[in-house]
């Protein structure tokens, strides 16, 4: 294992959602008024020579449209663990839902690595429909038609090496160019699934979200990411607060803000 291509991981929240319930976590769920809180995450990948993003988040003005917090945009708490936004040269997106791909225009640097069916899907027919549609937000999807016109985004069939020992992989399920981000650290290969899974029941218990495009996608994503993953505690969920407690913070003032996902999980 060369030292060269190892990579740090931080997990980054932005923002939360407190007035949640069960219901709007998992299909069938067993109790559907229990409360059931959301973060939200940006995350990064570094080491010597990459520092990648992964996502965007949203920003103050789409919190408020949608009801989540905003504890601070992305790119001020990128500044916490010595990131600068303007400086960014790779962001990896692993679909546009307005949670992930909601402040592009803050990385002016930046290319983005996008599945090319997660592009197709957001500007189709498909958005004709409501429910289908509700995630996104259209000047997201407009923002990022732009920097394809400009030539900074990178487009992803599949399957992809994004830099050495980061690898990305279309899953689908909840939109249909959803991808998940494999990556090596000191403990082993991480998974970054971002919303492939949720939180850590969708996968460990085969718990379908409701904001789903293609249920039987959704289901083998979640075989994907053990695959991939070198062990159960080696796969990231995309919005458990659960992870900032199974993950060491980076010091005791980023405590619920930057956590280390390439160190081992806590006891």
């Amino acid at each position: 294992m060369s030292g060269e291509d190892v990579y740090e991981i931080f997990a980054l929240k932005y923002g939360s959602r407190s007035m949640r319930t069960r219901n709007d976590t998992f299909i069938f769920a067993d109790d559907h008024n229990s409360p059931h809180p959301i973060d939200y995450f940006v995350w990064v990948i570094r080491n010597r020579n990459h520092t990648i993003l992964v996502d965007t988040g949203y920003d103050t003005a789409e919190g408020e449209k949608r009801g989540r917090l905003v504890d601070a945009p992305p790119r001020e708490i990128l500044k916490t663990i010595d990131v600068d936004a303007e400086k960014i040269e790779e962001v990896i997106v692993t679909h546009l839902h307005y949670d992930h791909a909601g402040t592009l225009n803050h990385f002016p640097s930046a290319k983005f690595y996008l599945q090319e069916a997660e592009m197709a899907y957001a500007t189709g027919p498909c958005m004709c429909h409501d429910e289908l549609r509700d995630p996104f937000t259209a000047d997201h999807i407009c923002d990022m038609v732009r920097h394809v016109y400009s030539g900074r985004v990178v487009f992803v069939d599949g399957d992809a090496q994004i830099a050495p020992n980061i690898t990305v992989h279309q899953i689908g399920g909840h939109s249909k160019g959803l991808q998940c981000v494999r990556v090596l650290t000191k403990r082993g290969w991480v998974v970054l699934a971002s919303d492939a899974s949720h939180f850590y029941e969708n996968f460990q218990r085969r718990k379908m979200f409701p904001i789903v495009l293609d249920a039987k996608a959704m289901l083998d994503g979640f075989e994907t990411l053990y695959r991939l993953a070198d062990s159960p505690d080696h796969i990231i969920p995309g919005h458990d607060p659960l992870v900032l407690v199974n993950y060491p913070p980076v010091n005791d003032a980023l405590q619920g803000i930057a956590h280390r996902l390439d160190a081992a999980p806590r006891a």
